[in-house]
């Protein structure tokens, strides 16, 4: 039989489903009520609501809740090893699983309040950017037992139905690290449903002591994975059994069997390239999971209230160390804010200009204005924007230029005019395409890089918010040099990368004097080279400077003049004659970043970025350079600056 319970008008109800009409027991009657009279007194019940002609509803008029809506309780396993051992590999730490893993069955309590129906909007859990589902089938007890052998265990089940752990992966990744099992990464949401099957509806499908059910799992109708409930390493009876013991089971307990391999977002997730991830579960999404035997549900994920902020408590054993204020001097005032550096051209600039701590611009024509990059979130995009509107109330944005790929110069495009027309080099564009979904920044935030790496990434990463955040690309692409014309002024955008990224533009306006450099310059704080070739950003330099721009808005740090974009030049030429001095010598990257004396350039923030710069001229004079994650080298950053802090 296939039992449901329902919602008729504001009843809640109990039936029978019988093809598409549904027979109701008696009302004021529970399905967990029916349960507890075990198999028989269940069938029984059944064989009595299919008998009364009068008491039927047809499955179209009526809304269907989770089979039991409240169970005393919820147990979620983990019968499929594969699953485990793909979402070690997904989290980067290989696929060989921990020996006691073949030696007991895992299994966490989950939320017995949080159930869901099988049609029910599933709410993201707060504060989660990474949401995930799981699909898994549950068997639901229908004796009282405790200290159950294996047989006994699988007897003791009186049926069976889908079950949707809705995880939130990044705060489970983040409580992890407590060791001390699930928390608020994993009660978020469990779904139920659609029916209830009896375990003998289930026959035809059994395979020694596994049930062979084939499985789908899709979000917005694209399949993500599929499988078989067959694959079980650990079978229904084995768990139970485990949980049995010295603890009394009772009817309704719901055990989940863990997820089906590939039917869950993060198994998808390859550490080596994280553009093909299909991206984390979003507002509006719709998950729907299919399993042989038991039905469908189908979900619209629906967005959450930002959770009430704790307050971190002080770590004794870590000795403070205040962050240094950027050395750089400027003729405008280098604080929070919009500042005007030309006529009718303006900086926004954020101190101190570190990691994602980045400048933006604007030049006002008549009647229309170009702006230069977004910030790295939605909040800091949205702040900018609203003090520039003093502007562009009279001189709408009607142009955009993306400076590079990096997020904190383009992760706030979807606030803009939805008629303004975005502007970016051709290979920024290709990389913004196919780069780190924005979401996966939150790694910098939760991810357990060492002692040192972690607490370092934290402390640059923390400030920001990655959600919501939906990419939006450039409009109009160009290879090298572009001019517009905005409100009748003209801007000439260049492209002079590759060299930070792999292109790298600049936006020149003539007549106000002023250049906006992107992250082709960074004052009072050290470049990083993520792409390079390096020689081809100190030319990039000498180009700015041709320039002759008296003013220069750089992407980090206070504006500047061409003196600012010398000083850039220099430490790039004096990075790249240090590590080629340290090749020649033999020295590993790791050691030559540790050798090289920065004199002058040791007081620009961050200054431990002369790892990853010296690892990037390392792969450019011997292309079999292993090639590291910009976690690993976030890490050796860490340990770089460590060393030199006491």
């Amino acid at each position: 039989m296939r039992w449901v319970t329902f919602r008729d008008g504001a009843e809640e109800r109990t039936g029978v489903l019988d093809g598409d009409i549904v027979h109701a027991t008696p009302r004021g009657t529970t399905l967990l009520e029916l349960v507890r009279r075990g198999a028989d007194g269940l069938r029984e019940a059944g064989e009595r609501a299919l008998a009364a002609s009068d008491q039927t509803v047809p499955l179209s008029a009526v809304t269907l809740l989770a089979p039991i809506p409240r169970p005393p309780s919820i147990r979620d396993t983990l019968c499929f090893l594969e699953h485990m051992r793909n979402c070690q590999a997904a989290l980067g730490r290989g696929r060989v699983l921990h020996d006691t893993w073949y030696r007991i069955p895992a299994f966490y309590f989950a939320c017995p309040t949080t159930v869901l129906g099988p049609y029910q909007d599933a709410p993201m859990a707060p504060g989660s950017v990474w949401q995930d589902f799981e699909l898994e089938i549950a068997a639901v007890i229908g004796t009282t037992g405790a200290d159950l052998t294996v047989a006994q265990a699988e007897a003791a089940i009186i049926g069976y139905t889908i079950y949707n752990d809705w995880s939130a992966r990044d705060l489970q990744q983040l409580e992890g690290q407590l060791g001390i099992g699930q928390a608020k990464g994993k009660d978020g949401g469990v779904t139920l449903g659609p029916y209830l099957v009896t375990a003998d509806e289930l026959e035809p499908y059994r395979c020694g002591d596994r049930l062979d059910l084939s499985v789908t799992a899709l979000v917005n109708d694209t399949v993500i994975g599929s499988g078989s409930t067959a694959q079980m390493d650990w079978s229904f009876g084995e768990v139970i059994s485990y949980i049995s013991r010295g603890v009394t089971l009772v009817p309704g307990d719901v055990i989940g069997s863990g997820t089906v391999p590939t039917c869950t977002l993060l198994e998808h997730l390859d550490p080596a390239a994280p553009q093909n991830f299909p991206g984390w579960l979003r507002d509006g999404d719709t998950v729907t999971l299919r399993v042989d035997g038991l039905g469908e549900t189908r979900q619209r994920v629906r967005a959450t209230a930002r959770p009430h902020p704790l307050p971190a408590r002080t770590n004794p054993d870590v000795k403070p160390e205040p962050r240094p204020a950027n050395p750089a001097r400027s003729p405008v005032p280098y604080t929070r804010g919009l500042h005007q550096v030309a006529t009718d051209a303006w900086a926004w600039t954020l101190p101190d200009g570190g990691y994602g701590w980045s400048n933006a611009g604007l030049v006002a024509g008549d009647g229309a204005s170009l702006l230069v990059d977004t910030l790295f979130d939605l909040d800091l995009t949205a702040e900018m924007l609203a003090a520039m509107r003093e502007v562009t109330d009279g001189a709408p944005i009607t142009d955009v230029l993306i400076t590079h790929s990096n997020g904190d110069h383009m992760h706030g495009n979807q606030l803009l005019p939805s008629d303004a027309r975005i502007h970016a080099a051709r290979v920024t564009a290709e990389e913004i395409a196919h780069g780190r979904p924005p979401a996966m920044l939150v790694a910098t935030q939760i991810g357990d890089l060492g002692v040192v790496g972690t607490r370092y990434a934290r402390e640059r990463f923390g400030a920001f918010d990655f959600g919501g955040i939906t990419v939006r690309n450039a409009d109009i692409v160009f290879d090298d040099e572009l001019t517009i014309e905005v409100g009748g002024r003209t801007v000439v955008l260049r492209n002079l990368g590759p060299a930070h990224t792999g292109a790298d533009s600049v936006a020149h306006v003539p007549d106000a004097g002023v250049l906006f450099a992107g992250d082709l310059l960074f004052v009072g704080c050290t470049p990083i080279v993520w792409a390079g070739p390096i020689r081809n950003w100190i030319d990039a330099c000498d180009t700015m400077i041709a320039l002759d721009a008296p003013t220069v808005v750089p992407g980090n740090g206070p504006v500047t003049d061409p003196d600012g974009i010398a000083a850039v030049r220099d430490y790039l030429s004096y990075i790249v004659d240090a590590a080629d001095d340290a090749y020649r010598r033999g020295l590993e990257f790791t050691a030559a970043a540790d050798a090289i004396d920065l004199g002058e350039y040791a007081d620009w923030l961050d200054a431990e970025r002369v790892v990853t710069n010296v690892y990037r001229r390392y792969r450019e004079l011997d292309a079999d350079t292993p090639v590291l994650q910009p976690a690993e080298l976030l890490t050796r950053q860490a340990e770089w600056l460590a060393k030199r802090s006491g």
